[in-house]
């Protein structure tokens, strides 16, 4: 049976990001899906490691640092995957351009380190989408309503793509990961724990507020 065409939102985490053998293989799989004739948008994490990098050198540079100029340094990491992964679909052949935060724009409100959607104006993207462009949009940053980049705080890359996909009315929002499922606890650490087949969007937003890493709590 022959597929309809339909409206995505990819995400993919750091681990999936993590060298440009990943990126590769992320670029793989968006184009496959390109390719079956799917508008794609796809909002990618910083390699793995890189935003906890980025805030040790934010708190060496000044213990009592100005909030503003920390989410300027710390939203670096998604800028940089990005256009990695733009320029390796580019490699194999899809129409693709990178878009930050400010250049969407995603509007945020003014609380540095934790800011939350207001709005994403979607008009350009969607003419993008038009043109047959793959579009791929850094996570975890949006723009203030002075204009200073703010991030959505750690995890925030997860609530880039669900609230993108709902701008966007996409028909999916597939958020990728490194594990097979969501587990009781983290089975790095605890031998006992099991996958769980299903869970309740209660369920999994107690999880998250107590810790758990699969979805970010918002």
């Amino acid at each position: 049976m022959e597929e309809t065409m339909a409206r995505i939102v990819a995400k993919f985490g750091g681990t999936s990001v993590a060298d440009l053998d990943r990126i590769r293989a992320v670029a793989q799989r968006v184009k496959r899906e390109y390719e079956a004739g799917h508008q794609m948008a796809v909002v990618v994490s910083a390699m793995a490691g890189v935003t906890n990098d980025l805030v040790a050198l934010t708190r060496e540079a000044h213990a009592l640092h100005d909030a503003r100029e920390y989410d300027v340094v710390v939203s670096t990491g998604e800028q940089v995957t990005a256009g990695l992964l733009a320029i390796c679909l580019q490699e194999q052949g899809v129409r693709a351009r990178s878009w930050l935060g400010w250049q969407v724009p995603i509007r945020t409100s003014d609380a540095q380190a934790r800011a939350r959607i207001e709005s994403i104006e979607i008009e350009e993207m969607e003419r993008r989408f038009s043109d047959g462009q793959v579009c791929v949009l850094a996570g975890f940053q949006g723009v203030g309503p002075d204009n200073r980049i703010t991030t959505l705080g750690r995890g925030g890359s997860d609530t880039t793509a669900v609230a993108l996909a709902a701008a966007l009315g996409a028909d999916r929002c597939d958020i990728y990961t490194d594990v097979d499922g969501v587990y009781t606890s983290d089975p790095r650490i605890v031998t006992r724990a099991r996958k769980l087949s299903k869970v309740t969007y209660e369920e999994m937003l107690e999880m998250a507020s107590l810790g758990a890493k699969v979805l970010q709590t918002r």
